[in-house]
């Protein structure tokens, strides 16, 4: 029987798709007023949830042992989802534990005729929404039509018809094989099998140095089981990005630097370098009786903004950034009208009092030096407040995990956002979906603050990107892997003045 812990990580692995959120940016944005937020919180939907496709898990509370993590993820609706039964008979009292329910050579089917009805939702929903793209629909030879034919290669609907489909072969190649492979990996999160992928490393020791190189030279420095096939490694990878992600530049051996093709600017190089010296303080000779009492610094606090899915990630995910920062403490704070997407029910959000005017809810102890935060609000409207304030480039980050800066969607929801988080001189770092989504956000910020901040890192692929892809169920043709590129930036720290052209 598969434990908890790997029910929740099923789950919440099946929930964070990066397809959704594009596909909604689309069709004009989802509207994300503080109304909302407050007032209907229940009609939230997060990156894993614009579509009823998506299967997830709203965690349960928080327990305060880091050690419980079954205490922390309720597993009735993954035991739903992954179990033999359906969820009809389930919810009608059924037994029906998780159980293996496809085999290892018995992945790929179509999704209309899945044996999952969670992916035959999803299959009628993409018919329902997902345009055809074969050239004729956009020509005007014939009108617009709505995917209804799935490739006999890949199982997904992608063109209207059989003719559209053998017509625009070539075209389709191009993505089919990659289609097909997130075919297989759906369907592989809901077999029912064991995941030994989710059994994460505990802590560092001190005398076992991570090498930051790639995926396989971490999680084998790091401990991690043995990841032996691609499949495996996809399905791990898609939760520990947005750790590592952060991880990756902000450690002492971090993979990117100022050495030729290094992508770390010498801005970057003070930046990041003030904040390591806090998360690798060095050693004191601090002890257990009174004489050993040293001051310590306090919390490194990463403000995660526009936080969706990734803020109800299992706990245990994030606390992979204690275990690689052993002497240093963090807080985080996911911040964002969406940061409590999903988990309504086990969270229901405090009143707003003087001593907590924005009503977050805290979660202590999730690890010994770690605490996390949530507070759905826009940041810009907290800031104004002062509530956060003084910032310190030694101990603040923020973070925007595919933040949809430069899309027409939600690029003004930043607009009162970036000018403030220039000002905290603070070091922020920024992921996209593809190179185009990441390219475009660099665009619009060098629009909209140009000469007021700062590159600390050159855009380019992550190295610590998921390696498991998404599908976009609004146009099947795109495909995109969470936290694809990373940069960073920061507003300038020194005043700039312009002469005007003579």
């Amino acid at each position: 029987m598969a434990r908890a812990t790997d029910l929740a990580m099923r789950t919440a692995l099946s929930g964070v798709c990066a397809q959704c959120s594009n596909s909604l940016r689309r069709q004009g944005g989802l509207s994300r007023t503080i109304l909302q937020a407050t007032q209907q919180r229940r009609l939230h939907t997060s990156r894993s949830s614009f579509s009823p496709t998506c299967e997830t898990l709203r965690p349960s509370a928080v327990a305060a042992e880091p050690s419980t993590p079954a205490k922390r993820f309720s597993s009735s609706f993954a035991q739903r989802l992954f179990g033999g039964g359906d969820q009809e008979s389930a919810q009608a009292g059924k037994p029906s534990g998780p159980k293996r329910v496809l085999a290892a050579d018995d992945l790929f089917h179509p999704f209309t005729d899945s044996p999952i009805p969670g992916i035959r939702r999803r299959a009628a929903f993409i018919k329902q929404h997902a345009a055809c793209p074969h050239p004729d629909h956009h020509s005007g030879a014939s009108a617009p039509a709505h995917v209804n034919f799935e490739c006999p290669d890949c199982g997904i609907p992608v063109y209207c018809s059989k003719e559209h489909w053998a017509d625009h072969y070539e075209a389709h190649l191009e993505v089919c094989d990659t289609l097909r492979q997130i075919n297989e990996d759906d369907h592989d999160l809901r077999s029912g099998r064991f995941f030994p992928e989710f059994e994460y490393a505990g802590p560092q020791i001190d005398e076992a140095l991570v090498n930051m190189t790639n995926w396989d030279t971490f999680l084998y420095t790091r401990g991690f089981q043995a990841i032996n096939d691609d499949r495996s490694m996809r399905q791990a990878t898609r939760l520990l990005t947005y750790p590592i992600t952060i991880a990756s530049v902000l450690h002492e051996l971090s993979p990117y630097n100022i050495q030729k093709g290094g992508r770390l600017t010498v801005e970057g190089l003070k930046s990041f370098s003030a904040l390591r010296y806090t998360l690798h303080p060095p050693r004191s000779g601090g002890g257990q009786d009174i004489r050993g009492l040293r001051i310590e610094a306090p919390p490194v606090r990463l403000f995660i903004l526009g936080a969706r899915a990734e803020s109800s990630l299992p706990r245990d995910v994030w606390v992979q950034l204690a275990h690689l920062f052993p002497q240093a403490k963090f807080h985080l704070i996911f911040i964002g009208p969406e940061s409590m997407a999903n988990r309504d029910d086990e969270f229901p959000l405090p009143s707003r009092t003087a001593s907590n005017p924005f009503g977050s809810i805290v979660e202590d102890r999730v690890w010994p030096t770690m605490k996390i935060s949530t507070i759905v609000e826009y940041y810009h409207t907290i800031h104004k407040t002062g509530y956060f304030h003084p910032y310190d480039p030694y101990f603040d980050c923020f973070v925007l995990f595919h933040p949809g800066l430069g899309h027409p969607a939600s690029s003004h929801e930043w607009v009162d956002t970036i000018p403030l988080l220039l000002e905290t001189k603070a070091p922020i770092i920024a992921t996209g979906y593809t190179q185009e989504d990441m390219e475009r956000d660099i665009g619009w910020v060098n629009k909209t603050a140009a000469g007021e901040f700062d590159i600390l890192m050159e855009p380019g692929e992550n190295k610590f990107r998921s390696l498991r892809w998404d599908l976009n169920d609004m146009d099947p043709q795109d495909i995109s892997a969470g936290n694809w590129g990373a940069w960073a930036f920061r507003g300038k720290r020194y005043e700039a003045t312009h002469k005007p052209e003579v």
